[in-house]
């Protein structure tokens, strides 16, 4: 009962920061689709030193990481009482899989696939791009693997 309720909490607070940071589309347009964010940048609205594969992108992505561990591993370990290793692993790998795949399926491919308020200005007309599925079910699927790392820094938190 505790892992529902603690991923409910957690699907809400991720809508709350997705909500918070769609108010200007334009600022995480590197979650958009390629045709999108090429589109945003032929526009000169973003910074291409920011785009997928530049070393920013990563270092970014690599800090969030450790973060998102290390507030895993003190969430299952004070709050689901996991004290061993692979307990906080696997609990914390499949809270990150819940909020995950809850991002991809309503977030993703209900509310930003079919949102105007998503739709950055100057891309109006690329309609199918805002409504490929099939890019937000890769991105649930890449999720799945980098919560690995995540969920073993949580499961080391969890035993320090």
């Amino acid at each position: 009962m505790t892992f529902l309720i603690e991923s409910i909490i957690a699907c809400a607070v991720f809508t709350l920061f997705v909500f918070l940071m769609s108010r200007n589309p334009v600022k995480t347009v590197f979650n958009y689709p390629p045709a999108i964010i090429a589109r945003c940048e032929e526009l000169g609205l973003v910074d291409a030193g920011n785009r997928p594969g530049s070393a920013i992108f990563y270092a970014k992505k690599g800090f969030a990481m450790v973060i998102f561990g290390v507030l895993l591993g003190l969430l299952v370990r004070y709050v689901n009482g996991c004290t061993t290793y692979w307990g906080g692993v696997l609990t914390a790998y499949a809270l990150w899989c819940v909020v995950n795949w809850f991002d991809a399926f309503v977030l993703d491919c209900i509310w930003f696939c079919h949102d105007k308020h998503f739709v950055i200005p100057g891309t109006e007309d690329m309609v199918a791009d805002y409504h490929d599925y099939w890019f937000h079910i890769k991105g649930g699927l890449i999720g799945m693997l980098l919560a690995i790392p995540a969920a073993l820094i949580a499961g080391v938190v969890v035993v320090l």
